[in-house]
């Protein structure tokens, strides 16, 4: 089990702090809104070249410039990215030059009213898992190229309401339900980190799923800001604190050469056999290597169909 200095209260700022970034190429996906903006913020002050990945391309101009002011990195870029369009993902993938240091899978949508993409995928699974699958995969040789390259997957708690239930993704058959979605899209967050640790380590790249903890931003739109409504006020983070884990596992030496597990509040987290009906520990099935090795393949399956 992975321990660290950092934990509940820790912001991205210290867990950055002392840290230098200089000449590391990052991507944060979503990255003009929640966490990913304090994610961006927190790697350009020590030095990172960052790219926000952002469907809409005026509110990432406007959080680029913003991140330039307060950390004096004019090293912040923006790009076109909807993760729920393959054509999208695969053009961004396309224009990208030369070795990438950092990709931070932290876009996604949460208890969304049942939608399917052109594919006839579920928008939760398209969204939250498949596009971020065919964005790494096809990055897959930039990562490379850095050497020493991190694939850090924003998932959630959220993922032991459900596991994902390979017979029926997209609910073809079970009446769907916003909460089971989301929960099978962030297991198969996990399940994929695991999966890209395990076959891309030879090329020096090491992958990590977390879980950021209870923050009220944009991705509880359809929840009237309250997300599932059941956690306590006090288990509630700033937009800062929510940010601390993602940059601990994009940017800290003490994770070097640590992949394939998944934390939250910035330490590892508890085995888990049954729901702990709290923020904390993950589910067995959410890292387990025979279901990680079958949603790759049924992953790349789909976009090959797509």
């Amino acid at each position: 089990m992975i321990k660290t200095p950092f934990g509940f209260s820790s912001t991205a700022a210290d867990v950055v702090r002392g840290v230098d970034l200089g000449g590391r190429r990052v991507v944060v996906t979503g990255g003009s809104s929640g966490i990913g903006v304090e994610t961006a913020r927190a790697l350009a002050s020590a030095g990172a070249e960052v790219t926000l990945a952002v469907r809409d391309l005026a509110a990432g101009e406007r959080t680029a410039k913003n991140i330039t002011v307060t950390t004096d990195n004019d090293k912040v870029h923006v790009a076109e990215l909807d993760l729920s369009s393959l054509a999208s993902v695969r053009a961004f993938a396309a224009d990208w030059q030369g070795p990438l240091h950092v990709l931070i899978a932290n876009a996604g949508v949460m208890a969304c009213p049942e939608q399917h993409t052109e594919q006839g995928w579920e928008l939760q699974f398209a969204t939250n898992h498949l596009g971020h699958f065919a964005l790494a995969t096809g990055l897959h040789e930039a990562l490379a190229a850095a050497g020493n390259a991190r694939l850090v997957v924003v998932s959630s708690s959220g993922h032991q309401l459900s596991p994902v239930v390979f017979d029926d993704l997209n609910f073809a058959f079970r009446p769907y339900d916003p909460w089971l979605a989301y929960g099978q899209s962030k297991t198969a967050n996990v399940l994929f980190a695991v999966e890209a640790n395990r076959r891309w380590a030879a090329d020096g790249i090491t992958a990590n799923a977390l879980m950021p903890g209870a923050i009220y931003t944009n991705l509880q739109r359809y929840t009237d800001g309250r997300g599932s409504g059941k956690t306590p006020p006090e288990m509630f983070k700033t937009v800062e604190q929510g940010a601390a884990t993602s940059v601990l596992l994009a940017a800290s030496p003490l994770l070097e050469g640590v992949g394939g597990r998944y934390f939250n509040d910035c330490n590892e987290a508890e085995l888990l056999d049954r729901r702990s009906g709290t923020l904390y520990g993950v589910a067995r099935y959410a890292v387990d290597p025979g279901n990680a090795e079958r949603l790759w393949a049924v992953s790349e399956a789909r976009l090959q169909q797509g």
